[in-house]
């Protein structure tokens, strides 16, 4: 281990900065699947808003900051942030971002065999096969971001 990323006994390294190489093709995928979403006509708010729900159920503090920032830039509001961990529950979302919400949950927990059923039907009636896949890389991304964050213990800083 090099001084640079050495952690003292008992704390967590971060593994991004200890093995830069495999966070750099993270990154990388992180950009395609950008592009993908893009491409695919997925708005900002709504990759956001995918990006935001799965580090909910991962717990990630700092992707949650994060995309929150990231999901205000974009033009969302403190309103529909603060209800999305329920989101099933009001109708401030629409169809669409319904589906991909969903989908993104089902995506973060795959062994959930029902729901998956369930979301990916519902996902297929408004979302078309780009927009769909989109989503899914998408959640598969954060997905893997949130986990080398909680596990590297990312701190979320002031400011």
């Amino acid at each position: 281990m090099s001084d640079a990323v050495a952690a003292p006994t008992g704390q967590r390294i971060f593994l991004d900065k200890q093995t830069p190489e495999a966070y750099r093709a993270f990154v990388q995928a992180a950009q395609a699947v950008r592009g993908a979403g893009e491409a695919a006509g997925l708005d900002r708010i709504l990759v956001e808003l995918v990006n935001l729900r799965v580090s909910q159920l991962n717990g990630c503090a700092y992707c949650l900051d994060v995309h929150t920032r990231a999901a205000l830039r974009a033009g969302e509001t403190p309103r529909r942030l603060g209800v999305l961990a329920a989101w099933r529950d009001t109708a401030l979302f629409t169809p669409r971002e319904r589906a991909a919400l969903a989908l993104a949950e089902a995506t973060t927990h795959p062994a959930e065999a029902d729901a998956q059923e369930r979301a990916y039907a519902e996902a297929r009636g408004v979302l078309d096969d780009a927009e769909l896949s989109a989503v899914v890389w998408t959640a598969i991304t954060i997905n893997a971001f949130n986990r080398v964050s909680i596990l590297s213990k990312h701190p979320v800083r002031e400011g």
